[in-house]
């Protein structure tokens, strides 16, 4: 399934959490589980192997694995964005491929970066996205966030766009999100299609207002995030202001307390997945800051904490 220029891809795309065991393995019946959870969560469409998916602490062989695994079970059910991300461009080309030649219907990626220095200049940046584009004939998401620590300007993701035609669609999650997103509106003019939010939708009502069309959370409360969205589409602010403020107070814990963490505590509490392990040398949440969690999303019943119960 993939978006032609006439139908952009917009709504709720969320990040699909990578369950393991207790011994830290892949749980591949529980990754299903997670897909099926959020196809009836209402969600626009998933991403995988992303940061919030820790694909940082998977290997190669186990990626390889999620794509084919994620790709079959979603069986175009809803479009799959794909994380391919790599400093090496060789390599996020090879991904990229990988990817499209298995279903995806977008790839995400973040500029190439390694460590805390090493970066490319810009018309390095332009040429690293044009040869993925070349491997693989998809859209592409760039992903601007502070993890990079790579600084780039609306100017150059203009640019970007406009001479890497596949590159369309920008999740902007950095500080002061919105007023990114309306100057590369106003600056891209019909070079872009998707300019999306991140960093579990916790900007969300200020994004839209400066014309956000899409979302990028976790997959902890997506059927409550899509109301959102739905109401400022159909111009009904306040309705969309009063669904947002209702559930404030669980995205900011996630994102303030729990990070990745919170959607899999939550599908562990409500019987998705059997464990809501994370890999050393990440730790899991402290008892208390667990009973904040699930005592929050107890008030809302997001379909997370009741799909498997």
């Amino acid at each position: 399934m993939t978006a032609s220029r006439s139908t952009p891809y917009t709504g709720v795309f969320p990040i699909a959490p990578t369950p393991f065991s207790e011994s830290g393995d892949l749980d591949i019946a529980g990754q299903r589980r997670v897909l099926d959870c959020m196809i009836d969560q209402g969600v626009d469409g998933i991403c995988i192997l992303a940061n919030y998916s820790e694909q940082f602490l998977l290997t190669d062989d186990e990626r390889n694995t999620l794509l084919d695994v994620c790709l079959a079970h979603v069986a175009g059910r809803v479009p799959v964005v794909v994380t391919t991300s790599h400093f090496s461009t060789r390599v996020a080309a090879e991904r990229s491929r990988a990817a499209v030649s298995a279903g995806a219907s977008m790839l995400m990626l973040m500029p190439p970066y390694h460590g805390a220095t090493l970066r490319s200049d810009e018309t390095g940046m332009i040429e690293h996205f044009a040869r993925i584009a070349a491997a693989a004939a998809v859209p592409i998401m760039v992903q601007d966030a502070p993890l990079s620590g790579v600084s780039l300007s609306v100017s150059f993701l203009v640019r970007l766009s406009r001479e890497v035609p596949a590159v369309r669609y920008f999740k902007i999650e950095v500080p002061g999100t919105a007023g990114k997103l309306r100057a590369l509106i106003e600056a891209s003019g019909a070079s872009i299609d998707g300019p999306f939010d991140g960093e579990e939708s916790i900007t969300l009502m200020a994004d839209l207002d400066a014309g956000a069309t899409g979302t990028m959370p976790s997959a902890l409360l997506p059927d409550l995030i899509k109301p959102v969205l739905e109401h400022h589409r159909a111009g009904r602010r306040k309705e969309a202001a009063a669904a947002y403020a209702r559930i404030l107070p669980l995205i900011n814990y996630e994102n303030r307390q729990c990070g990745l963490r919170a959607t899999k505590t939550v599908m562990m509490a409500g019987g998705v997945i059997s464990s809501d392990a994370v890999r050393h040398p990440l730790e899991a949440l402290h008892p208390a800051t667990r009973a904040g969690l699930l005592e929050l999303a107890a008030e809302l019943q997001p379909l997370a904490l009741r799909w498997g119960n």
